[in-house]
């Protein structure tokens, strides 16, 4: 694999991760009560619990793309 296969492989990833984040947040905001009840039949969680272990799963994931599909896809880009 050569490094613009990398990078183009890298720049790809990010996108479909911020994809999948940007689903997330719009799943969220659009249809919170709606995950709220059907999360709660299956487990004992709060709304507050439940807002909070989405929000912080959303801001790990961001971090995430950033570190492993974002860093490295500049990083590529900065030495070719």
């Amino acid at each position: 694999m050569t490094l613009l296969m990398l990078q183009a492989l890298l720049g790809w990833c990010t996108v479909i991760n911020f994809g999948v984040l940007m689903l997330w947040f719009v799943l969220y905001v659009l249809a919170k009560d709606w995950m709220y009840r059907l999360h709660s039949r299956w487990f004992s969680v709060s709304r507050e619990r439940y807002e909070m272990v989405h929000l912080g799963g959303m801001a790990g994931y961001k971090l995430a793309i950033w570190m492993f599909n974002l860093a490295p896809y500049i990083a590529l880009h900065l030495i070719r």
